[in-house]
């Protein structure tokens, strides 16, 4: 069976283990069905998810001139504390930063392979600790706003990371962590003006993926470089597909892609 369509990331459910599936424009596929089983991806053309042209995408699945124009992928996307919403002042359409900064944020631990700290909003849980790869989670704080939970991060990961060791996490090379020590010990480090939004009382979650067998050598799969690949699916983790020959393929890397997919 052939799907043919724009890459997107992965849509998931939190389920035992997570459901994962992959939505094109007039048909999604359950990936959790195609383990066990062949799978081709063949790369097609390129459709930039703002504009829609088959122009090379940048980054975060927009062309060159999107991923600059569009508020969409502002610099306080991936630096919260840049967020000025909250002030009234505007970074490329205060209207929409209004609609994404000024709701209620996530400061959180969760273990990829090691500890790292992050923001999110509210909305997005658990599907951002899904996304990362993490076998466990737990919330530090609730903020009104993204600036709060950005300095917040920022101060946090002076102590500890803020980065995924995307690597180990598909190895499954885990470190046993105790988050909820972890979270209480980092609370002295809370800058003064977010301390009142700290939650003592929230407890980890833990999250299974559908993995039956992880790779012991990584091997990234580049769809510039290499527009055909045929393989096994052997397990999903975070936004990757795992193949039996260890390659590892990032979907949400690879947003804007036009490809075609083929089960077997």
């Amino acid at each position: 069976m052939q799907y043919t369509g724009v890459l997107k990331k992965m849509k998931t459910e939190l389920n035992e283990p997570v459901q994962y599936y992959l939505n094109f424009e007039n048909s999604f596929v359950i990936l959790n069905q195609c383990l066990d089983k062949e799978i081709g991806i063949t790369f097609r053309s390129f459709e930039c998810l703002k504009c829609g042209k088959d122009k090379k995408i940048f980054r975060q699945g927009y062309c060159y001139e999107c991923f600059y124009e569009s508020p969409e992928v502002g610099d306080w996307v991936m630096k919260p504390e840049l967020s000025k919403a909250h002030l009234d002042e505007e970074d490329r359409d205060l209207e929409f930063e209004k609609s994404v900064q000024l709701q209620p944020h996530i400061v959180y631990l969760s273990n990829t392979a090691s500890v790292k700290v992050g923001v999110t909003r509210k909305s997005q849980v658990p599907y951002r600790w899904i996304d990362q790869g993490a076998h466990e989670a737990i919330i530090i704080m609730e903020t009104p706003n993204r600036y709060l939970a950005g300095i917040t991060e920022v101060a946090l990961k002076d102590h500890v990371s803020d980065k995924t060791k995307w690597q180990a996490m598909l190895k499954n090379d885990i470190e046993d962590l105790d988050l909820k020590e972890i979270k209480f010990n980092l609370k002295e480090h809370l800058p003064e003006e977010t301390i009142d939004y700290f939650k003592p009382n929230e407890e980890e979650l833990n999250i299974n993926f559908p993995v039956k067998q992880y790779p012991k050598k990584v091997k990234s799969l580049n769809l510039t470089k290499t527009k055909d690949f045929k393989g096994k699916l052997v397990g999903i983790k975070g936004q990757y597909l795992i193949f039996e020959d260890e390659t590892v393929f990032n979907v949400r890397s690879h947003s804007g892609f036009v490809i075609d997919l083929n089960l077997s």
